[in-house]
């Protein structure tokens, strides 16, 4: 259920430490890839720095390489989000992540309630990027308990203050309950189905020149929709999707 690369493949994996980002070093080994182990200290907590030395001991004992990374993140608001720009300023573009089928749920969401659309709705792709997107959070933790690994727990996982534990911890318990059922593979579903769409509009709308207004007019509204987002932002270098606003007015 992994979507490592061929064996022999070198691929760098972002790993903190935790449960997920272990079960991915280990799983990366396991495929036959050449791995490095990227550890990035945020130095958010006291005594983090001593967390490479974790990530470092299991990179020996399962074959992989090893490098430890430091970024600063100052204390402040929307800490989460900068803390991961700063994490991925730092690693290589093609970095593999530890994120699993429960990440995505709780991405989904996320995305939802900041308004995204389709592109949103997609979340993350699965692929050699997210490569244990088709595991679960309890099978990773299992195979660290196999293993005789220790993950390491971030408190910052607790902290109620960000919006992605409160999604974790109250709203999918939420959902579950209402649904009687775990909703989890569900949304990583519909996720998947958003993925097909978006590729879909990606497709059709190559034949549509979003500089020509009477090409865009006559477009079906979802693909013109999408050309121009594309094109606002690509044309803005924008790091965020193009709001709902500027769409309309465009």
């Amino acid at each position: 259920r992994c979507d490592f690369p061929p064996p022999g493949t070198p691929v760098t994996c972002a790993v903190s430490g935790g449960a997920d980002s272990l079960a991915l070093l280990v799983l990366a080994v396991e495929a036959g890839c050449s791995v490095t182990a990227v550890h990035v200290d945020h130095g958010l907590r006291p005594g983090s720095h001593r967390e490479a030395d974790v990530v470092a001991a299991a990179a020996h004992r399962f074959g992989a390489s090893f490098r430890s990374l430091r970024v600063e993140v100052a204390p402040g608001p929307n800490l989460e989000a900068r803390a991961r720009v700063a994490r991925f300023s730092v690693l290589p573009p093609d970095v593999c992540t530890g994120h699993t089928a429960d990440d995505q749920a709780e991405t989904v969401l996320l995305n939802l309630l900041r308004g995204a659309g389709v592109p949103g709705l997609a979340a993350m792709r699965r692929g050699p990027r997210h490569p244990i997107l088709g595991l679960r959070r309890h099978e990773t933790r299992a195979l660290c308990a196999e293993l005789g690994l220790e993950p390491i727990v971030d408190p910052m996982n607790e902290e109620r203050a960000f919006a992605r534990v409160r999604v974790r911890h109250e709203l999918i318990p939420l959902m579950s309950d209402i649904a009687a059922r775990d909703v989890v593979p569900l949304l990583a579903r519909q996720s998947e189905l958003a993925a097909d769409v978006a590729d879909l509009l990606d497709e059709i709308g190559r034949d549509v020149d979003p500089t020509d207004a009477s090409a865009v007019a006559s477009a079906p509204v979802a693909v013109a929709r999408w050309v121009l987002r594309e094109w606002i932002r690509a044309t803005t270098g924008s790091a965020h999707p193009v709001d709902a606003a500027s769409l309309q007015r465009a």
